[in-house]
């Protein structure tokens, strides 16, 4: 059994099959996509996992427990976190702090501490504040840590979210077109990024993006969704030369 085992997941909204049938099995390590035109159900499939959506049907094992009924914080704290389509950080707040916030559950001092703002307190907080500026330096967003989120570029926010997330220590990190809004440079510095971070902290990354030169050079394994089902699954090579692809997603061949 992999570490993620998603088997026959549907969701039915109304009349309407969102998800059909959907299945997945995701190993340590392993980097894959998802892809196929918008309103193939991809993003539901992200919702589903992690908690934002009830299943009609079907069963999500997550590194052997199921996970099917849990509430999104609790799948998060279990290791299997997202980022979104549409950015959602705290814009107010420092880049920073926005870090900081994800890994504030790390810390092990008391309402009283934090009150009293103790030596635990002030050890703790300095161990957050450090461990935050480590991961911006790995997103080479150390020099922006005092600027507010929302005066970030466009891609560089989408950089953030993805740190935000890495701070929540995941196994499992689900990215929801990463690459949107990127120009060609950035996008190809986000490959090399994923490949680090999957390297480095020896997790598993299932992503939803429609660059396809991005899904092409760095996913090992793709699934193609359409109308709310899997057509068509395999390597790279054999997605790009699958006739059903072809016509459902990156266009007829004339």
């Amino acid at each position: 059994m992999g570490l993620l085992e998603v088997t026959q997941l549907g969701i039915q909204f109304g009349g309407l099959k969102a998800v059909d049938d959907f299945s997945l099995s995701l190993d340590l390590g392993e980097i894959v996509a998802i892809i196929g035109p918008n309103g193939a159900g991809k993003t539901t499939v992200f919702n589903i996992m992690t908690g934002i959506y009830a299943p009609s049907t079907g069963s999500i094992f997550f590194d052997n427990v199921n996970i099917v009924g849990e509430k999104a914080h609790q799948i998060a704290n279990l290791g299997l976190v997202r980022t979104f389509q549409n950015i959602r950080l705290f814009k107010d707040l420092t880049v920073q702090k926005n870090v900081e916030i994800a890994l504030h559950r790390l810390a092990g001092y008391s309402l009283s501490d934090s009150v009293m703002k103790n030596r635990r307190y002030k050890e703790d907080e300095r161990k957050i504040r450090e461990k935050a500026l480590d991961i911006l330096t790995i997103f080479q967003l150390e020099n922006k840590a005092s600027e507010k989120a929302r005066n970030l570029p466009y891609g560089q926010q989408r950089k953030l979210e993805i740190a935000r997330a890495l701070a929540l220590s995941p196994r499992i990190l689900l990215l929801d077109e990463p690459a949107a809004g990127m120009n060609q440079k950035e996008i190809n510095s986000l490959v090399q990024l994923i490949r680090f971070v999957r390297d480095q902290y020896s997790l598993s990354i299932l992503l939803i993006e429609h660059q396809m030169g991005l899904v092409m050079s760095l996913s090992e394994r793709i699934l193609v969704m359409n109308y709310g089902r899997v057509i068509s699954q395999g390597s790279p090579e054999e997605i790009r030369n699958d006739p059903r692809v072809i016509e459902a997603y990156l266009g007829r061949r004339r």
